[in-house]
Formats: C-alpha cells, sequence, structure tokens
C-alpha cells in the first residue's frame, strides 16, 4: 500500500516531497491510516482535528487520541472546539453543512498561520462513488459525476487510490489502532443510506462495483475535461464585456442561435451569474420575442436586448428588484451655482464657470458638455429620464423625443434606465454622457461658459 500511496501522489501530482502538509484528523481508521502513511513515507506533516462536541465524551475520546497520535509521530497538532449545534441553529444549516463549514474555514486559517501547502483529507474510492450517487440523485450535471477530485485548489485527497476494504485489511495487519465513529452506523445521513442500503443491492448485481464506478468516474474527468475546453472556447467567442458599460456582460443572440444544443451551452454561460435551468429555458423561448423581457437570479439581471441578451449585477439584491433603487431612480438632484461637483450612485460631475476668451476651442466629447452661462437658471436639477421627455438635439433645429434619440442610437434597456439628465428649468441641457441640447450651446454672443466634465 505505501508504495501505492506514493505512485499516486506523483501520478496525481498532489504535491512535493518538500511541502509540508495539513492532515485533517477524526480518529477514524480512514485518516488514521493517512497520517502511518505519510510518517512511512518520511513526508513533512502535520495533524488538524475538530471537535463538534456532538456525541459528548466520545468526541472528546476521539479529540485525546489524535493527540496521542501527533505525539507518536512527533509532528504538530491543532486542535478546537465547535459548538456546532449552536452555529448550524444560529444560521439554520444542517448539522452537516453546519460542521462542513466550520471545520473548513479553520483548516484554511491553520494553514496560512503555520504555513502548510495544502490541506489533505482521507477521502477513500468508496467515498467518491458515494459522492457519485448522491450528485446522481440531486442532479448536478457533469460536473457532479467526477465524484471526488484528487485536488481542489488547497484541498488533496492523497487515499483516493484505496477502497475501504483495503483500508481494513492494512489496518488489520499491521495492528493500526483507531477510534470508532458511532454516527457512521446510522442510516440518518443520506451518504449513510447509499452506502449501507443502495450499494451492497448494487454489488450483488455487479460483484465488482467499485472498481467499474471508479473506472466510470476517471472515464467521466476526461469526458468533462473536453467538454469544459468546448464551452470556454465557445464563451470567449459569444460571451463578451460590454463596450458601452464597464459593469455589463453581453451573449450575441445571433451566434448564440448557432450553438446545439443551445440549452446546455446557455446554462453553461450563464452559470457564473447564478441562473437556473428553469429560467434558462424562459430566455431561450424569448430569444425569438420583442426586445424587452427582463430575468432576474438573485444576483444579476438579464435583459433581452434586439441583438444581445444584457447582464447585469443586482445592486439591490432582490428577485424583481430593478437595479437602480427607486429613491435614486424618481429623485431630483440640485447643482447650485457655484457648487464644483457632484457624486450620485455612479454618476461623477464636475462643474466649472470660466469667460471665455479669443482662444477658446469649442470641444466634441460625450464626456464633456460646454454650455452658455448665461442661458442657464439655476439651480440646475439632475434626474433620470422619463417617457414624455424631449429636447433639441445640438446641430438639429427641430424637437425630439428622448425614447426615438434612444432608438437612433440603439441603446439598450439598461443603458437607457441608467441615462441621466441635467436640467434647467425644466429643460433638458444635456443627456450626459451622450448629447447637448442646442438651444444651450455656445455662441457668438457667449460671454461665460460653464463646463460640465463627466468623471
Amino acid at each position: 500500500m505505501l508504495n501505492l500511496f506514493k505512485s499516486y501522489i506523483q501520478q496525481e501530482k498532489l504535491f512535493s516531497s518538500k511541502e509540508k502538509i495539513l492532515l485533517t484528523v477524526s480518529g477514524g481508521i480512514d485518516s488514521v491510516l493517512m497520517c502511518e502513511l505519510f510518517h512511512l513515507a518520511e513526508l513533512k506533516f502535520g495533524i488538524a482535528h475538530c471537535n463538534f462536541q456532538l456525541r459528548g465524551d466520545e468526541s472528546d475520546q476521539d479529540e485525546v487520541f489524535v493527540k496521542t497520535l501527533a505525539k507518536k509521530y512527533k509532528v504538530e497538532f491543532h486542535s478546537i472546539k465547535f459548538d456546532t449545534s449552536s452555529f448550524a441553529k444560529k444560521n439554520k444549516l444542517s448539522t452537516q453543512i453546519a460542521a462542513r463549514q466550520l471545520r473548513y474555514k479553520w483548516f484554511e486559517e491553520i494553514k496560512e498561520e503555520f504555513k502548510y501547502k495544502y490541506i489533505a483529507t482521507a477521502h477513500h474510492q468508496d467515498d467518491s462513488i458515494e459522492t457519485f450517487f448522491i450528485n446522481i440523485i440531486r442532479g448536478t450535471g457533469i460536473s457532479g459525476l467526477h465524484g471526488i477530485l484528487p485536488k481542489q485548489g488547497n484541498i488533496i485527497r492523497p487515499m483516493l487510490f484505496t477502497t475501504k476494504e483495503e483500508i481494513k485489511a492494512y489496518a488489520k495487519k499491521n495492528k493500526i489502532k483507531y477510534r470508532e465513529d458511532s454516527s457512521n452506523a446510522s442510516d440518518k445521513y443520506v451518504r449513510n443510506k447509499i452506502r449501507h442500503l443502495i450499494i451492497p443491492v448494487l454489488k450483488e448485481l455487479n460483484p465488482s462495483l467499485e472498481k467499474t464506478i471508479t473506472n466510470n468516474i476517471q472515464h467521466l474527468r476526461d469526458v468533462e475535461l473536453i467538454y469544459k475546453n468546448d464551452i470556454e472556447n465557445k464563451r470567449s467567442k459569444i460571451v463578451k464585456a460590454s463596450t458601452k458599460n464597464i459593469n455589463e456582460t453581453i451573449i450575441s443572440i445571433k451566434l448564440l442561435k448557432k450553438l446545439k444544443p443551445i440549452t446546455t451551452y446557455l446554462f453553461e454561460f450563464l452559470k457564473p451569474f447564478n441562473f437556473n435551468a428553469a429560467t434558462v429555458e424562459e430566455i431561450i423561448v424569448a430569444l425569438d420575442a420583442e426586445s424587452g423581457k427582463q430575468f432576474f437570479s438573485d444576483t444579476h439581471r438579464l435583459i433581452k436586448d434586439r441583438e444581445y441578451l444584457i447582464i447585469e449585477k443586482l445592486k439591490v439584491q432582490s428577485s424583481k428588484t430593478p437595479v437602480q433603487s427607486l429613491k435614486v431612480q424618481s429623485a431630483k438632484f440640485v447643482v447650485r451655482r457655484n457648487q464644483k461637483e457632484i457624486a450620485i450612485d455612479e454618476l461623477k460631475l464636475s462643474f466649472n464657470k470660466s469667460a471665455k476668451t479669443l482662444n477658446f476651442k469649442l470641444l466634441t466629447l460625450n464626456s464633456l458638455a460646454q454650455l452658455d452661462f448665461g442661458k442657464l437658471e439655476f439651480p440646475l436639477e439632475i434626474r433620470k429620464w422619463q417617457k414624455g421627455d424631449t429636447f433639441y438635439p445640438l446641430g438639429m433645429k427641430g424637437e425630439k423625443k428622448l425614447s426615438d434619440f434612444f432608438i437612433d442610437k440603439k441603446l439598450s434597456i439598461n443603458q437607457k434606465e441608467n441615462t441621466w439628465l441635467l436640467t434647467s428649468k425644466g429643460k433638458i441641457v444635456w443627456v450626459i454622457g451622450q448629447r447637448m441640447d442646442d438651444r444651450f450651446k455656445i455662441t457668438d454672443t457667449t460671454q461665460n461658459i460653464y463646463l460640465v466634465k463627466l468623471i
């Protein structure tokens, strides 16, 4: 077993012999054998033990046993007591999830403080097979069918090369002492039900079940790699950061429609934005519908526009809440005569008055409005656009509806919602960042210039 252990570490490139590893040890047979193999292989390691205080004296005896184990191997010992039940109740979690959150957070803290390279858990092939079945039941997709991975970030599983039966046989042969966890015999948990009830029945049908499933898991890991490479390749061509708004991500509808199966691709593209499978189906139905339909995840909003699906992060975390809070959406913000700067949400403007000089140059920048100060009536106001708003676009003599102006500019719904106006006595002075109003432009008779700059 020692040679297989060493070979597996090298094969999966888990760590180098120079690196110090934090072993998570409960006192059970799996983690105790992991300690023994690390010791026999002369690897650098320390031991971490969590007392979840869920089994009374039994939990305390486990802690004493593991502490003795660390003394035997002459390695660092780290332990902690958790009030797991209270934490679970306070955070409305199951006991298992609460224990998991507590221990992994603490393992990371110990790893950083004591300069361990990785955190090692004693998961073996049987654990991976059980995880495989759990994920099938829960429906996690292809990413859940690879069982437990040998390496994920800072976590390594150096015991995945062996089975529970082999671990028991080795421990018996070498008279290795360990602690029995009474909760492992209970069918209260899903994993235990699979272990005690489902797998034995499947083994009647296939006595080599462990080997068959393990081989399938390895195959699925390879399939997943190919799958992910294809997804990322398509994502790089279709999912882009918006050039008009740094806070938006856009997906080309035209290119998306060419993909088959479109549902799988779109689900993967939208997974980072927390859209579920049901919402993805609704979005696909809406691809041929009129622009304007909106879809929400817990964290993002997606808008079906003419050519793109536009995704942005919600500022107000609610399933059906607009991105801008209603207070900001409907409010008016005053700009006084001597004001130098204003910041509203993500909008920042600076203001400066100066006399018109002979060498004055008119600049045509979207981020700048050069206005005739004499035509302005203070205080000015800044507000969001509203239906019915009209203005006289710079360079045009006629009046134009702002909604028509947006259509001409091919603005998305999100861009329209985030459009601010600078007004004077109700008249639009500047569609901020887009177009000035012709009535407030600088002329030969202008004496003072009012410079408004979008920061």
